[in-house]
């Protein structure tokens, strides 16, 4: 990716997060991306189209953290475990600002087969974990959107809790947690 492409989807995001879709312009976002407003249109045809590929870069950007030092080698629980805090890192560290303030599920999206197979191969190691548990038997018979929304999720809304200083979390704390999202996805005998 160019680096003035990669300058226009940081300034969108970051306005996005500050201003909302509504607050935006493209006229802010080339003042922001320091770019001249037509550059903008040498890598987007509009507005919409800046903010499908915004949404797939953010995607992408948090495919890549979400799975980092993950690898199908490791055990089931460490796979979860490691998943779980390194959505909890991003959220603390402020990467992404607007999954951070919860906006990313309201960009606009391309609803398209095309779309939902780029999600898939972006997030094929979870996809991989949690069918992988489910064929041991470790995890519960639920669709894989389900078990991430019970496991994995909850780390990023605990984050964002953790950052505002609505609750604190210590390490005894965050350890429980992440034991009970765990808790919450695996096979009970």
């Amino acid at each position: 990716m160019s680096d003035k492409k990669e300058r226009i989807l940081q300034a969108t995001e970051k306005l996005l997060a500050e201003y909302g879709f509504h607050g935006l312009s493209m006229q802010m976002v080339a003042k922001e991306a320091r770019v001249a407003a037509g550059t903008i249109y040498r890598y987007f045809e509009d507005k919409d189209d800046l903010l499908y590929q915004l949404h797939d870069h953010i995607l992408g950007y948090v495919a890549n953290k979400l799975t980092a030092n993950v690898n199908d080698e490791m055990p089931i629980e460490q796979q979860f475990r490691t998943m779980w805090l390194n959505i909890w890192n991003m959220a603390i560290n402020g990467d992404a600002p607007l999954i951070n303030r919860g906006q990313f599920e309201n960009l606009p999206r391309r609803n398209s087969q095309e779309q939902r197979r780029l999600e898939k191969t972006m997030f094929a190691k979870v996809d991989t974990m949690f069918n992988q548990g489910k064929a041991d038997g470790v995890f519960k018979d639920l669709d894989n959107e389900i078990l991430s929304a019970l496991g994995l999720e909850p780390s990023a809304c605990l984050a964002r809790k953790h950052v505002n200083g609505v609750y604190a979390v210590d390490d005894e704390a965050l350890n429980a947690t992440i034991d009970a999202c765990w808790d919450a996805i695996i096979k009970h005998k």
